[in-house]
């Protein structure tokens, strides 16, 4: 591609990206959309527009609050898992700003070089400008490949390459430590939090035949720490009773519903209105047709008995070999959740327990041996799938061809045998399979990452993002280069594992193109697009204007949930893959990098400001793995870089070889120094004191799950003793 047409193609992104942000201007300043806008401040029980004067309300108002907003105003809205996000991106920032601005005026006149504009004595012509030979050039010229082999100049390039790897480490270590001075600050806060006084058990023991896994749980753990043990909670099996909480919270939600309608129906000429009425059958289309109020009203009397019979029977017949042990301090439930508690590695296994509200109970109760199988089955799945992803697409595009179509399906014989429409389907049927596909992947991946037997959605959202970044970059970025899927390139891999970096090195420059209008394209009209919401706009009002009637409907209608990390960390660790590894091929991908994650930390910060909510928190627990893959991003360009310059026949490109050792080793000292803070909680950090002496009834209370949660807080005692009181053997396992 020619500068020009390069240019333009830029130019065009970023004419998108400006009037995606003058639609946000206009769209953000009607309060009918505020609640698309700005709902983290409506739930936070802000005004979202005080404060803010003519100027504010600019097209590039919100840059400037975005700026201003401190540190802890992020933690404070968006919690330590968005502001070690934010660092994440500043970091990336600050280590392309750098890079760029060596590489950019060292390579670039080297890597310029046009031989064809050379006359025969190697000089330029004195007549040619410079504007000239900038227009005569293709982005290609721009490009480490362009140097001839046993090049002198190719040891700026080598130089390059251990000024961006050293840049790296820099960085990222003072990035770390700054992670983790902000996890131990948030550890270390006066407030209470229930998940600081409380430990996860697994794997308890079958309990003598004259005591419950409760009281088993309770004496264990008195006799241990007889001074600091308050509870213990032992997980039950709520599978049915959750059911029946939710039929229940359904039907709730249907009367609202129900009475909103037929208090519209009601006007001045027909005062009693029309009462709303369903079908009992399938989705409402066929069965009996029954009053809605009169129906739910019924079927909630009928299912809360059950419910309290199914209480009772979660609570005492179906204890689970799990349980939740509440301690009296921080620095004691953080001190026994590090203990080893058992001679036998199998039993009694604890960690840090998880918050409330991300728990998963039906991986709670699963076998340390169940779990690792479970494991080492998802992680083969998982590896099937990046190696072997074109087998299901292809799969997916047979069963989905026309001919499968008219066979499967004959009544589409009429529509599919037209000619506009055979060609529509044939181009586009296999390009649809593989987006539905892409499409799924995330929520495919997350599933099985909670089949592992993890506990906690914070955990699986770790794990599901750890799949999807090799995913994306063995079959997105690699596989791209390449020029195939990875399970084309898999037999060279397998006769020769170095050979995929030799291939890389020989493909790479010359798709440096698309990855230009890549990165591009995610900048500015990705960033655009999350900006200026439109599609949960769109959502909004649709929801609004033909399926909300009630204020608890409007509300579930634009709470906007969190910031996926599990899509939003792999995508971004791509972009970074792609710009670190053409850095120093031709340095023009750098500036686009940079504004990609100045982009990114900016329009990121005004959303955790004022969008999204958090789910759950984990304190900044997500860093270690970012780390880890940033680490991996640097070694695939340290080792493309060495199989490039080896291509140049430039026999000091093994002097690139020590970076890979040197990165094997940053990794493992930032392991060894930073992450078990991260993995466990220090007692220095826990041992802080409190502003307030904490409420253990209402701790103990926050892990009672909602299908068991007694109506008032002086019931919790009832709870607790109906775990205790069965006087039947433990169920076994």
């Amino acid at each position: 591609m020619d500068i020009p047409s390069f240019v333009t193609s830029i130019l065009t992104s970023l004419a998108v990206f400006v009037v995606l942000v003058l639609v946000f201007t206009w769209l953000s300043r009607r309060p009918g959309n505020a609640t698309v806008y700005y709902p983290s401040l409506l739930l936070r029980g802000l005004d979202p527009w005080e404060g803010r004067g003519r100027g504010t309300r600019s097209p590039v108002g919100w840059i400037r609050q975005a700026f201003t907003a401190s540190e802890p105003d992020v933690v404070a809205a968006g919690g330590v898992d968005a502001a070690v996000y934010l660092v994440f991106l500043s970091s990336m920032f600050a280590i392309l700003a750098f890079a760029g601005i060596v590489l950019l005026p060292v390579l670039l006149p080297i890597a310029g070089t046009d031989n064809a504009l050379e006359d025969s004595t190697g000089r330029m012509p004195p007549n040619v400008t410079h504007f000239e030979i900038l227009s005569l050039a293709n982005i290609e010229t721009f490009v480490l490949s362009e140097l001839p082999d046993c090049n002198h100049r190719l040891w700026a390039f080598i130089s390059a390459v251990y000024w961006v790897s050293f840049v790296t480490y820099f960085i990222l270590w003072r990035s770390y430590k700054h992670v983790s001075n902000l996890r131990a600050a948030a550890r270390s806060t006066s407030g209470v939090k229930p998940q600081e006084f409380a430990m996860l058990v697994r794997d308890v023991p079958i309990p003598p035949p004259d005591q419950t896994i409760k009281d088993s749980v309770d004496s264990y753990f008195r006799a241990l720490h007889p001074d600091t043990f308050y509870k213990a909670m032992v997980v039950t099996d709520i599978t049915k009773a959750d059911k029946i909480f939710q039929e229940i919270e359904g039907h709730k939600r249907k009367i609202a519903h129900a009475e909103a309608v037929y208090a519209e129906s009601k006007t001045a000429n027909r005062s009693e209105g029309t009462r709303p009425t369903h079908k009992t059958g399938f989705l409402g289309l066929i069965g009996k047709k029954v009053d809605t109020i009169e129906y739910c009203n019924e079927q909630i009397k009928d299912f809360l008995p059950k419910l309290e019979d199914e209480r009772k029977s979660a609570l005492s017949e179906k204890q689970q070999r799990a349980a939740f042990v509440f301690f009296n301090s921080r620095a004691a439930a953080a001190s026994a959740s590090q203990t080893l508690h058992a001679q036998m590695f199998d039993e009694w296994t604890v960690a840090e327990a998880p918050e409330p509200r991300e728990v998963i109970w039906a991986n709670l109760p699963r076998k340390i041996y169940d779990r690792h199988t479970r494991q080492t089955v998802v992680y083969l799945i998982v590896f099937v799938t990046v190696a072997f992803y074109m087998i299901p697409i292809t799969a997916i595009s047979a069963v989905t061809t026309l001919e499968k179509l008219r066979e499967k399906l004959p009544f589409l014989k009429v529509v599919v045998d037209q000619p506009f429409v055979k060609t529509v389907l044939q181009a586009y049927l296999p390009q649809i399979a593989l987006i539905v596909f892409l499409a799924v992947l995330p929520t495919l991946l997350v599933s099985l990452s909670k089949s592992e037997g993890i506990p906690s959605q914070s955990h699986v959202v770790r794990a599901a993002s750890g799949k999807y970044f090799y995913f994306i970059v063995f079959n997105v970025f690699i596989g791209y280069a390449i020029g195939s899927s990875l399970f084309s390139a898999l037999e060279k891999v397998i006769k020769n594992p170095p050979g995929i970096f030799m291939t890389l090195a020989t493909r790479l420059p010359g798709n440096a193109t698309f990855f230009f209008t890549f990165v591009a394209l995610r900048c500015f009209v990705g960033y655009g697009l999350e900006l200026s919401r439109l599609v949960p706009l769109i959502i909004f009002h649709l929801k609004r204007k033909y399926q909300c009637k009630t204020e608890e409907e409007v509300r579930a209608a634009w709470v906007p949930g969190n910031l996926r990390y599990n899509t939003r960390v792999p995508n971004d660790m791509l972009i970074v893959t792609i710009v670190l590894c053409y850095s120093v091929i031709t340095p023009l991908i750098l500036p686009f990098g940079v504004a990609y994650f100045a982009l990114g930390w900016l329009i990121a910060k005004n959303q955790v400001l004022r969008v999204y909510v958090p789910s759950y928190e984990s304190n900044g627990r997500m860093w270690p793995h970012m780390h880890t893959r940033i680490i991996a991003a640097l070694m695939i360009y340290q080792a493309t870089m060495i199989g490039i310059i080896s291509l140049k026949k430039f026999y000091y490109s093994t002097i690139l070889a020590p970076l890979l050792v040197i990165s094997l080793i940053f990794a493992h000292t930032c392991h060894a120094r930073f992450y078990p803070a991260f993995a466990k909680t220090p007692l220095e950090v826990a041992s802080q004191q409190l502003k307030e002496t904490p409420n253990m009834s209402a701790i103990y209370t926050a892990y009672i799950p909602p299908c068991l949660k007694p109506d008032k807080l002086q019931d919790v005692q009832v709870f607790e003793d109906a775990q205790s009181r069965t006087t039947s053997r433990a169920p076994s396992f």
